[in-house]
């Protein structure tokens, strides 16, 4: 060990990264095992800075009700609602949990993390309109799906959405789906919250402005965790018998650091998403919604356009997207050289043929990035008919489009094929 290495205390865990993954475990961990001791490590000087804040995620929490791609339509004409059904069944445990500390730490103000926003599907002409109802019926059949409601009247339709419906062509078939149990989360606030609960129970340190430089797999299967104190330069390393990495985009170069087997073959590609963000008043009040349509063909799920109010610090906001962005950045605080720096001997091949498989997905990705202000507005246009008349109330700034357009989503390729 260098001289000038400071020694923490051994621990049972190591979480990596203060987002919501690491809050999450963490608090499960100490409620499971109060005698379990935790340091956390975070780069930055605030938890939940990156993916997990509110402006870098959409806050739907993806519970299925509105979300078209997780309902694909098989050979048969028949919807296939099996992922959809355990995505909804995830989302509730989750709820469940935030219910159970809500409770148990009488938690008064959890509109702070949590809304009640009804989620919505939005579909155009007659072979959209029908797979929506067939998704309907399919999906009603569960209990996790009861209440959602299906219409194609016009009129009815306009009082769940009045900025989709007005503008729009009369003669347009057009059908929707409503659940008023959808909600809107704010990871951000959520994840603040939960390592406040955290750092007050015992044996529970955290070390902001710290990043892990070194894993090291000791022999008999704990861990050396060497970190650097960002602050003033000072290593400091513990060991501890369990680690998780959870940093989001920052997750790859540190798993390569662990040299564990199960690394080899994996690559990132860093994709964000960008957010048309509306600041007219006027227009934010008179949409009460996440409204999700359908992807055009040949799209990829991740262009799925949708129109979303936000509760953010109290405060109601809209949003369309999302609109892909790149950057060579695993992170929004990160090096240009994260990219090439995570291109290793045994993942150059699976990146390449990722790639050369999935031309589509590249040349979508080469076309979001070119697109100008008025291209960019044009699917706006398609859900909301009458934006043209309202541009001002959608910039896209570049502080704007550094808030809210870092949405992670990290490929991992394995076997050549993207995972998201």
């Amino acid at each position: 060990m260098n001289s000038t290495t400071t020694s923490l205390p051994a621990t049972d865990v190591v979480l990596i990264g203060a987002g919501i993954m690491s809050a999450t475990l963490g608090l499960m961990l100490k409620e499971l095992d109060p005698t379990l001791t935790i340091t956390v490590f975070e780069r930055l000087d605030v938890a939940a800075a990156e993916s997990s804040d509110a402006w870098n995620n959409a806050g739907t929490g993806h519970s299925a009700f509105c979300e078209l791609n997780y309902t694909p339509e098989r050979p048969d004409g028949s919807i296939d609602i099996s992922k959809a059904l355990k995505i909804a069944e995830q989302f509730e445990q989750s709820k469940q949990f935030w219910a159970f500390l809500t409770e148990k730490y009488n938690i008064k103000e959890i509109e702070r993390f949590i809304n009640y926003i009804p989620h919505m599907s939005f579909v155009m002409g007659r072979e959209n309109v029908e797979f929506l109802r067939k998704r309907h019926a399919a999906l009603t059949d569960s209990a996790l799906f009861k209440g959602m409601q299906f219409t194609e009247d016009r009129a009815e339709i306009e009082t769940w959405m009045p900025l989709v419906m007005e503008g729009r062509d009369a003669e347009q078939t057009v059908a929707a789906t409503r659940m008023d149990l959808g909600t809107d989360v704010n990871f951000g606030s959520l994840t603040r919250g939960m390592f406040y609960l955290l750092q007050e129970k015992p044996g529970v340190t955290m070390h902001f402005h710290h990043e892990v430089d070194k894993l090291h797999h000791n022999a008999d299967g704990s861990w050396r965790v060497k970190t650097k104190n960002l602050e003033n330069g000072q290593e400091v390393e513990t060991q501890a018998r369990f680690v998780f990495i959870g940093a989001g985009g920052g997750s790859l170069p540190l798993l390569e650091k662990s040299d564990i087997p199960e690394a080899d073959g994996y690559g990132g590609f860093p994709v964000s998403g960008q957010w048309l963000r509306c600041i007219n008043p006027a227009v934010i009040a008179r949409h009460d919604a996440k409204v999700y349509g359908k992807a055009s063909v040949g799209s990829p799920p991740m262009s799925v356009p949708h129109l979303d109010t936000r509760v953010i610090d109290g405060e109601k906001q809209l949003l369309f997207g999302p609109y892909a962005g790149f950057s060579t950045k695993f992170l929004k605080t990160g090096s240009y050289f994260d990219l090439p720096a995570s291109i290793q001997f045994g993942n150059v091949k699976p990146m390449i043929m990722a790639g050369l498989k999935n031309l589509s997905l590249t040349k979508y990705l080469i076309q979001q990035v070119a697109q100008s202000p008025d291209d960019r507005l044009a699917p706006c246009a398609s859900t909301c008919p009458r934006p043209r008349r309202r541009i001002g109330s959608w910039p896209l700034p570049a502080s704007a489009c550094r808030l809210s357009k870092r949405i992670r989503k990290k490929a991992a390729c394995s076997n050549s094929v993207p995972k998201w």
